[in-house]
């Protein structure tokens, strides 16, 4: 048998069981399968139907973010001083061209100057959101917008449409009190995730402002209102086909600001000022209200709402009379002779008879000297002359503490809550800021304190100080605080005359007020011929300062170099008999006396204020009561008859430069107030 080939037969029920089991298997798997995707077409058409629907309709409609129009900033008479307008401009979406270069380049022989920031552009265009218009060029002229639809259909991505741009009718006259909007930048975001908070979507709109300074920054968020949304239908590239309005949600306005200040008091402030540095501040005494709030030099803050170029801010930031800095609140200085009020009133507090007398011959036992020789002077005289030598000797008895104590309830070294930040609080020295400052000479000596009584030194305030400071003094019995937002949303802020009572006796208060009346109302007063106003029987009380910026040693005090000049300071209130305004003018390097430079224009600002008020301006234009028909006096009786309430101007005195007495040179000579 060996070599023969085996036979094997297979069972016929064997391999039927077998073709069963894969049966059964290939139909539980694919039964499996069946039922596995029925519930997932069920989970998808019935559980999740309402999301994918929602995703679908998002990949079919946009929801396009629309920047609300900014608020209104108006002054207190309704006068917009920062507004909208409309502007042309035309649009770069990155998603919608095929190529972005290409398509600038061909933008470029429409709008030449658009090359000269082509890079810029390129920066903005890619940090855009998908499909959201990126501004290329802003404020086009009729001719270019025109042709840029003409050309839209070659420029595939680009269009043209007209929204609002912020506006400053005003140009430079409220620029620092105001501010200016401009871009968001990765600094604004940040900023606002460094505090836990996740930014709007708006302020990733390419064309969306934020606040940048002044009022525009610290009330941003009401000014800047609630974004609103253009729902529209996209193809499959993105492309507007149209847009659904009941989808639609429209912004909402931001709210209207309204401020105490009054335009035509602050024109007027920057147009006295001329080519001049400084700042002008001015009040109501009655309630606090600030009327203007100027700084000069100044700039155009409509430069800065498209983006100023590097060049024209360069410019802007460099020049040495600083037109970007804000004189009036962020700026500080020595206050001079205008700080004698502020130094009497701590005299007679610590008991000083105000009829005691001081010799001046112009100098001091230290070697510091006075402007002039007075003679024998009392208090009145002392303010009324801006005697040096009087405060020089009679300054230790009050002491720098109480002097710096008095100060600072008139005002002085505070920061104020008028809305805007950023303000500089200055300087008033005490002997415990000696200790602090000077660890190797930590006692404070007498000889300090002269300089500190005449407002040098290490004294240095802001003009909005120096606002209030005379607005008490003239107040005489409040304690008034600055306001400077009336209102947002027509919603009123307090009142500047809810305030405690000064701490001052109205007697103290008498004397000095009597000496500033007397600054600008006797013949020999340091400001009298400046200050006649020239309207009717109102007169205006004053106090002048020349603050030195340097030592000049025994050296001369004229100077060719701007900034080695001295600071004018005048401050004043009116009218004498029922104070209303106030009015501070600091003229930063002017060379001159206060009385020379800063009166005549502290005038000015104060007659447009007195004009503009209605009850002032029936008291102007009241005629004058009849002339007495009694006898007629005689010669002796007309000399001894007192002067009118408003005099004919004389000669002001003379400048101390070219004064004729001579003047000791020797010794040392830290601080001088002249002109005063």
């Amino acid at each position: 048998m060996s070599g023969e080939p085996s036979i094997f037969f297979s069972d016929v029920n064997e391999r039927q069981g077998s073709f069963l089991r894969r049966t059964f298997v290939v139909g539980g798997l694919t039964a499996l399968g069946a039922t596995a995707l029925t519930v997932r077409l069920a989970q998808l058409q019935v559980v999740q139907a309402q999301e994918y629907s929602t995703l679908a309709s998002q990949n079919q409609f946009n929801f396009r973010l629309v920047p609300p129009p900014r608020g209104r900033i108006l002054d207190r008479n309704g006068v917009t001083i920062a507004g909208n307008r409309p502007s042309f401009r035309v649009l770069v979406v990155r998603d919608e061209t095929k190529d972005l270069d290409q398509t600038l380049d061909l933008l470029g022989r429409l709008l030449p100057d658009t090359l000269d920031r082509r890079r810029a552009i390129i920066r903005d265009v890619n940090a855009a959101p998908r499909f959201s218009p990126v501004p290329v060029k802003s404020d086009l002229s009729w001719e270019e917008f025109a042709k840029v639809n003409l050309y839209a259909p070659e420029l595939p991505g680009v269009m043209a449409d007209m929204n609002e741009a912020r506006f400053y009718p005003f140009t430079g006259a409220f620029a620092h009190v105001i501010g200016y909007v401009a871009k968001v930048s990765d600094r604004d975001i940040k900023a606002i995730r460094d505090k836990g908070e996740e930014p709007p979507q708006i302020l990733f709109n390419p064309g969306f402002r934020i606040g940048r300074s002044g009022v525009e920054k610290a009330l941003d968020k009401d000014l800047r209102g609630e974004a609103g949304g253009n729902r529209v239908e996209v193809d499959a590239r993105g492309r507007v086909v149209a847009e659904d309005i009941g989808g639609s949600r429209p912004a909402v306005p931001g709210k209207d600001v309204v401020l105490t200040l009054d335009a035509d008091v602050q024109n007027r402030a920057l147009e006295v000022f001329g080519d001049e540095s400084g700042a002008c501040v001015v009040m109501d005494v009655r309630n606090g209200d600030i009327l203007c709030m100027m700084s000069a030099p100044s700039f155009d803050p409509n430069l800065f709402v498209s983006g100023v170029p590097t060049r024209t801010y360069r410019a802007l930031a460099d020049y040495e009379r600083k037109p970007l800095l804000d004189k009036t609140i962020n700026g500080t200085f020595p206050p001079g002779s205008t700080f004698k009020p502020a130094t009497a009133l701590a005299l007679l507090a610590a008991g000083v008879n105000p009829a005691d007398r001081v010799n001046c011959s112009g100098v001091f036992r230290t070697g510091q000297r006075c402007w002039g020789r007075h003679g024998s002077q009392d208090m009145h005289n002392a303010i009324k002359n801006s005697c040096d030598i009087y405060f020089y000797t009679m300054c230790n008895r009050a002491g720098v503490d109480l002097i710096r104590d008095t100060a600072m309830k008139l005002g002085f070294e505070h920061e104020f809550d008028i809305g805007v930040d950023n303000q500089r609080k200055g300087m008033l020295p005490s002997t415990e800021w000696k200790r602090r400052t000077f660890p190797r000479d930590p006692v404070w000596h007498p000889g300090e304190t002269t300089s500190v009584a005449i407002g040098q030194g290490a004294v240095t305030v802001n003009a909005l100080q120096l606002a209030v400071y005379t607005s008490r003094l003239a107040n005489g019995r409040k304690a008034i605080q600055p306001r400077l937002i009336k209102s947002v949303g027509g919603v009123d802020r307090p009142s500047g005359a809810e305030v405690p009572d000064l701490p001052f006796s109205v007697e103290h208060l008498d004397i000095v007020r009597g000496g500033m009346i007397a600054v600008a109302n006797d013949r020999s007063g340091t400001a009298y011929r400046q200050s006649q106003l020239g309207l009717g029987d109102i007169q205006m009380a004053g106090k002048t300062g020349t603050a030195q910026t340097r030592n000049y040693g025994s050296g001369s005090r004229r100077s060719n170099v701007w900034a080695q000049k001295d600071h004018n300071l005048f401050i004043a209130f009116a009218p004498v008999d029922a104070p209303r305004y106030a009015v501070v003018v600091i003229i930063e390097h002017g060379g001159r006396g206060g009385g020379t430079a800063g009166a005549p224009r502290a005038r000015e600002v104060m007659r447009t204020v007195l004009l503009k008020d209605p009850e002032m301006r029936e008291r102007i234009t009241r005629p004058p009561p009849p002339e007495a028909t009694g006898p007629q006096l005689d010669e002796g009786e007309i000399g001894a008859a007192p002067e009118p309430a408003v005099a004919p101007p004389t000669p002001s005195p003379p400048d101390p430069g070219v004064r004729g007495a001579p003047r000791p040179t020797s010794g040392p000579r830290p601080y001088l107030s002249e002109p005063q």
